[in-house]
């Protein structure tokens, strides 16, 4: 499949809002724009007051605009975590003829499928985000990516479903459109980082991808190439800035630019002997202070925020997985974060930075996550999704035989997929033992 062309990601965070044009030839993302402005009107990563955010998406969208040369009318929009949920859908209808005999499945029975899968009612305040596919069955054949192209009589659909409050999507859109742009996807946030943040093997077997962003923490458990778990924490960057500002008595801004240039996650990096000045409020004269206090006032919050994140994850056994944590976002620049989390998580913890020119910074890595996501989406999985947010017409369902569902997998109950036979058998030897012990991991709470 043929993905050329220009894509544009957004990313509204609690503070910042990120806009970044792509250009994709040849199977080659080439960012040509990018703009970022400080967020206004959201609180705790929630769109609070539309007006003042569709100004910096305005701003973020001109900054953009300005250096690719070219105007953009639509946009690829990241979902956040937050209340984000989780669950097994199923859809299964009749494909064959009136006489029963088998013929050609389409795009039409891929759509009819798919909505097959949304009969089940959700709550009247949550919304279907998106639908992956797993695997397609056709007369008893598991296993299918595509079933286009082949005959049958019957198919099933089993996949994954992310909701997300209406208030939430509503708002996002509504931000979007006011500031003169279309929606053209939303994208589960999370899933988007993943893909490029960790390994390919790393999605295999399992890993822990955190995003420390400015307004809040995120923690996304992947394994089996599917987003198993969320964790939100309230707790940010700005908390280490406001910390700073209160011990020391001074402005934001100013404890701001200190943690950006001489800040330490990890106190015992920091030197005793590196002083610098720090305007004190009410005080002419600056007053000198230490790296190594400046360090410690660091610390102290990150690691709060770690050893929170840990108990969380330790509860569903997630810090067994053997990829163990990958940490991106703004604070990932912060050095000795690496350090000090892998004291406090006791695994193995690594950065990811972008490597796109000009942008090889943490805190763009969301929303390149976003465009990169949307530019190697399969065709198959295109037409699930845009079955589920209305771009195709709406199909009747009128051949839907049966259809089930899982129980939800909810962040606040913890609890996690039901894995299919097929999910768990490998061909022979260690590999299927490893492979086996990882999905019990999740079901700890169970056994």
């Amino acid at each position: 499949m043929d993905n050329s062309g220009i894509y544009v990601g957004l990313d509204i965070g609690t503070t910042s809002i990120k806009v970044v044009i792509a250009e994709y030839i040849k199977n080659q993302m080439n960012i040509i724009g990018y703009g970022n402005t400080r967020s206004a009107g959201l609180n705790r990563g929630v769109i609070v007051d539309i007006d003042q955010v569709v100004l910096a998406i305005k701003n973020a969208v001109k900054q953009a605009e300005e250096k690719a040369s070219r105007s953009i009318t639509e946009v690829s929009v990241g979902v956040p975590a937050n209340l984000l949920a989780i669950e097994r859908c199923k859809g299964i209808i009749a494909v064959g003829n009136d006489d029963g005999s088998s013929r050609e499945i389409t795009d039409d029975d891929v759509r009819k499928v798919t909505e097959a899968s949304l009969v089940h009612n959700l709550p009247p305040e949550r919304a279907v985000i998106d639908i992956i596919p797993d695997e397609f069955i056709v007369d008893g054949f598991n296993g299918i990516k595509d079933p286009r192209g082949m005959v049958g009589v019957r198919m099933e659909m089993n996949g994954v479903k992310y909701t997300g409050p209406k208030t939430i999507l509503h708002n996002i859109k509504k931000c979007v459109q006011k500031a003169g742009l279309r929606v053209r996807d939303l994208v589960v946030a999370p899933l988007a980082l993943a893909n490029i943040a960790l390994s390919d093997g790393e999605q295999d077997f399992g890993a822990i991808l955190v995003d420390l962003g400015g307004g809040q923490t995120t923690a996304a458990v992947i394994h089996d190439h599917k987003l198993k778990y969320t964790y939100v924490d309230q707790e940010g960057g700005n908390f280490v800035t406001r910390d700073i500002s209160v011990v020391l008595n001074t402005s934001l801004e100013n404890a701001e630019l200190l943690k950006q240039n001489y800040g330490f996650a990890d106190a015992t990096m920091a030197s005793d002997e590196e002083r610098f000045p720090v305007k004190v409020v009410g005080k002419q004269e600056p007053m000198m202070i230490t790296e190594k206090h400046l360090a410690e006032i660091i610390e102290a919050r990150m690691r709060q925020i770690f050893e929170k994140l840990a108990a969380d994850l330790n509860h569903i056994h997630a810090l067994n997985l053997p990829g163990g944590v990958v940490i991106t976002g703004g604070l990932a620049s912060l050095p000795g974060v690496a350090e000090l989390a892998a004291k406090i998580l006791g695994v193995h913890v690594s950065i990811y930075t972008p490597q796109e020119m000009n942008l090889r910074i943490p805190a763009y890595s969301q929303v390149i996550g976003i465009v990169d996501y949307i530019t190697r989406e399969s065709e198959i999985n295109q037409i699930v999704r845009h079955t589920v947010d209305g771009t195709y017409p709406t199909i009747a369902a009128n051949k839907v035989e049966t259809m089930t569902n899982e129980p939800q997998i909810n962040t606040s109950t913890r609890e996690d997929f039901a894995e299919t036979e097929d999910d768990i058998e490998l061909k022979s030897g260690w590999l299927a033992g490893l492979k086996k012990k990882l999905t019990d991991l999740f079901n700890g709470d169970d056994q």
